[in-house]
């Protein structure tokens, strides 16, 4: 249709045309073309990412291997974990590349990333044993971390740990109450030896001269200061008995408001008659 216009100067009148709309199956089309041609894009990049990624040049040829190499030499790591390695430097999945390491013995962490355009490279961490656990007949071992992981313990200098015992699950809690108590022990020349938390929450102790100790329940704080008690005044109760603190058989640090002591060689039997 023409719209009449507005008179020129010249006197001449014009007509303005109105476009004419595009119709809706029209623009349906026009969308589906570009849609389906963008499909077509992706497609094609990806199947081309595909095919480059499989191309020889881009298989996994090299392993490198840094950190904490102590118990497992880098040459032994690789023999074991190639053959486990599937996939392209692309398509190679770096979570299973981490679990396949970390389930080699003494390896506690591993960080896994490409390097362009074959190799992988691997950053370890191992634990660092710091004592052992549980019962004699299934000891295994704990890091650093208060964490138990397997190894073989004949690696470890068995001398040089402490044996700590606890519920599943509190190996951390031990540790941390270890940690607490054996420096107050070693002032005193007596290295702790073995730990343990039983299930009802009681705190045991053995020393390495086989001194028994019954420390009772509560938080580290708690069963230190029980400790410690014991410790300040042990040289002046050995004395009186012409020994030292290394005397001591057992004790029991669960009273309120002292503990028991026994010391090798020492009874209260015979003075106990001859009063009577």
């Amino acid at each position: 249709m023409c719209a009449p216009a507005a008179k020129h100067h010249h006197g001449w009148e014009g007509c303005r045309v109105n476009p004419i709309a595009t119709p809706l199956d029209i623009k349906l089309m026009n969308g589906t073309a570009v849609l389906l041609f963008m499909a077509f894009v992706v497609l094609a990049v990806v199947a081309g990412g595909r095919w480059l990624g499989r191309m020889p040049v881009f298989a996994i040829n090299g392993i490198t291997i840094t950190g904490d190499v102590n118990h497992n030499s880098a040459l032994t790591l690789r023999a074991n974990v190639a053959p486990r390695l599937q996939g392209t430097f692309f398509s190679v999945d770096l979570a299973q590349v981490r679990a396949a390491f970390e389930g080699v013995p003494w390896v506690r962490h591993a960080v896994v990333r490409r390097e362009f355009p074959n190799r992988l490279r691997v950053h370890l961490q191992e634990h660092i044993a710091v004592a052992y656990w549980g019962a004699d007949t299934e000891l295994r071992l704990l890091n650093s971390y208060g964490e138990v992981f397997e190894a073989n313990v004949g690696e470890v200098d068995q001398d040089a740990l402490p044996k700590l015992l606890g519920p599943a699950g509190q190996s951390s809690d031990v540790l941390a109450m270890y940690r607490a108590l054996a420096p107050l022990l070693a002032g005193m020349e007596l290295p702790l030896e073995h730990l343990e938390l039983s299930e009802r929450g009681n705190w045991r102790a053995r020393l390495e001269g086989g001194a028994a100790l019954e420390l009772g329940r509560g938080a580290s704080d708690e069963v230190a200061a029980r400790l410690q008690r014991l410790l300040t005044t042990l040289t002046q109760v050995t004395a009186r008995y012409a020994r030292g603190p290394g005397s001591v058989e057992s004790a029991d640090l669960r009273h309120a408001n002292g503990y028991a002591v026994k010391l090798r060689g020492v009874t209260t039997l015979a003075a106990d008659s001859s009063k009577k």
